[in-house]
């Protein structure tokens, strides 16, 4: 199933899907696909059993109603005068620190529940532009014009290693440490959020995921896949979901399709 909001000429369309994949025995990934306000979110969640999905469930939890309010109340809640495309980056960390805020105190409240945490990518379109909202290492990806770029800059300790010293290919994918994040929320009462901000264009096609995508598929084999099957988005979400498994399904699966459209 798929959903679709129209942004301002323009209409996005929304589908995703989760999985647990092929080793875990549970899928601590989240996500939330758009019900009445065009705003997207995937989390994986960390922390073992009855922690990781607690925090990726509150971070998508959180933001999403933030956003009903936010848009319910307009502006009478942001300085009066402050621009537009400031206002939304304000949202966006906004939103992303209260669910930070609300796992770090729930993990100090619930001994059980110490050192969970989780990544995000959170995505808001609005007057023509899209919003992203980054911590951790599941990505956004965009699909233009038959090429895939990504986005996001992973906050793991392979990228800190990679920016330090120059990695061959295999080096890459045989790093000890390459699942290891270097930020993510419920680590500590404050987190640094990076935000995107750009205009989009009809036909884009932004992909959010969870790594247990893009460690078992390159970038050339998820661009083939939504290429090929983006008339149906929620068909696309299974086909790289299913080529996740295939590859070996490793970890828990999660993709997210927003495909921008004329009205």
């Amino acid at each position: 199933m798929s959903i679709s909001f129209a942004v301002g000429p323009d209409r996005v369309r929304f589908a995703g899907k989760t999985d647990v994949g092929r080793v875990r025995a549970h899928n601590e990934d989240n996500l939330l696909i758009p019900d009445e306000v065009p705003v997207a979110v995937v989390s994986d969640g960390m922390g073992g059993h009855a922690c990781g999905e607690v925090a990726s469930q509150i971070t998508v939890e959180v933001i999403g109603e933030f956003y009903k309010r936010a848009v319910q109340e307009g502006a009478r809640t942001w300085p009066f005068r402050l621009p537009q495309v400031e206002l939304e980056k304000n949202r966006m960390v906004t939103a992303i620190k209260l669910a930070n805020s609300e796992i770090f105190d729930t993990a100090a409240a619930e001994a059980e529940k110490k050192g969970m945490g989780c990544t995000v990518e959170a995505m808001f379109f609005a007057q023509g532009r899209f919003y992203i909202g980054h911590v951790g290492d599941s990505r956004v990806y965009r699909i233009r014009d038959g090429a895939i770029q990504l986005m996001t800059e992973d906050h793991s300790l392979l990228n800190d290693w990679r920016r330090m010293k120059e990695m061959s290919g295999d080096e890459i994918r045989n790093f000890p440490h390459r699942n290891v994040v270097v930020r993510a929320l419920g680590l500590g009462e404050h987190v640094a959020v990076d935000v995107y901000v750009e205009e989009y264009k009809i036909g884009d096609i932004y992909l959010m995921c969870s790594d247990g995508l893009n460690d078992m598929l390159e970038d050339d084999e998820i661009l083939e896949l939504v290429e090929t099957k983006k008339k149906r988005l929620d068909g696309a979400c299974t086909a790289l979901i299913d080529a996740a498994n295939e590859a070996g399904g490793k970890d828990n699966v999660t993709v997210l399709l927003a495909h921008v459209l004329e009205a």
